[in-house]
């Protein structure tokens, strides 16, 4: 059976209704090895960021994927005390981002120590605070891969092997992550346990057709940050172009970070809900298709 593991422990399908599959809890995006990196009092993580749960719980959200990574301000134990505070189910990631973020540990150790650090937070749970990683998080260079982030990539590969847990990447150009995929599949992967975040950061449409083809999941994750009509514009073409069933649709907002006073001032996980379904539900999307892309979808993708 497919469950989806969170911070509440996993979940059935038909326990779970619509998924937001790419937003932010918490995170710091300042590079490891600046003062204070990652560090706040979970306290007041929710404080800030109970109020924007709440407005998506009352709007039928079930839960929402956490898509800070190792190198970028990954806090499950934060993820987790906002998680009991809400009563609202998160799924954490285990893996790591690009350069420059990436800690000393993960640049001396080798393909087979990631792996197997990979692995024990997929099955075991993200150092001691008992929650199982449901993904792989990764990203990869705009202009090509590095040597250094070939390695987590290979290292990711091998672990989603041995778990069937997808790969997420940060990758900007359609170029790249048909190479992501190819050194994917030369580790035994499948490129349906792969999902290129960001896909509409590549302004070549073909692109995101041909990653799709090759049996990846693509994810429009600009909503509520870019114009509507653009972002409504680019879903349709998606639909009328028969990628409906790999499609994912968030924001990539939030969040409380560290760097700045108070935590910050989080963006709302809202406007898919509020605006952007109305709008494709105007444009003539069946209910059919509205489920798959908030419903079925996030949880084929991050379930296992």
């Amino acid at each position: 059976m497919k469950l989806l593991h969170t911070t509440l422990g996993a979940r059935r399908a038909d326990e779970l209704g619509m998924i937001l599959p790419h937003e932010h809890v918490f995170v710091d995006l300042r590079t490891p090895d600046q003062p204070g990196y990652a560090e706040a009092d979970a306290a007041d993580v929710v404080r800030l960021m109970t109020p924007e749960i709440e407005a998506i719980e009352a709007r039928g959200i079930t839960a929402l994927v956490e898509c800070s990574t190792g190198g970028v301000g990954l806090r499950v134990d934060i993820d987790l005390a906002v998680s009991r505070a809400t009563g609202f189910p998160i799924v954490v990631p285990t893996g790591n981002y690009r350069e420059p973020w990436i800690p000393d540990w993960v640049r001396e150790a080798s393909e087979g120590q990631l792996e197997d650090h990979m692995y024990r937070d997929l099955v075991e749970g993200v150092g001691d605070t008992g929650v199982k990683a449901a993904w792989i998080k990764i990203s990869a260079g705009d202009e090509g891969i590095a040597p250094i982030e070939e390695k987590i990539l290979r290292a990711a590969a091998r672990a989603s092997v041995r778990t069937g847990a997808v790969i997420g990447s940060h990758t900007i150009k359609g170029s790249v992550v048909m190479d992501q995929l190819d050194i994917i599949e030369s580790e035994g992967g499948r490129a349906d346990r792969f999902i290129s975040i960001h896909t509409q950061e590549e302004k070549d449409f073909g692109l995101n057709m041909a990653v799709a083809q090759r049996g990846a999941w693509i994810e429009y994750d600009h909503v509520g940050r870019a114009k509507d009509d653009a972002v409504a514009e680019l879903i349709l073409r998606a639909l009328q172009a028969g990628l409906g069933e790999q499609l994912l649709l968030s924001h990539d907002r939030g969040w409380y970070d560290p760097a700045l006073p108070g935590g910050g001032t989080p963006t709302p996980y809202t406007h898919l809900s509020d605006v952007m379904l109305p709008m494709l539900r105007a444009a003539g999307v069946e209910e059919a298709m509205i489920r798959r892309l908030t419903v079925v979808n996030p949880f084929e993708a991050f379930g296992r």
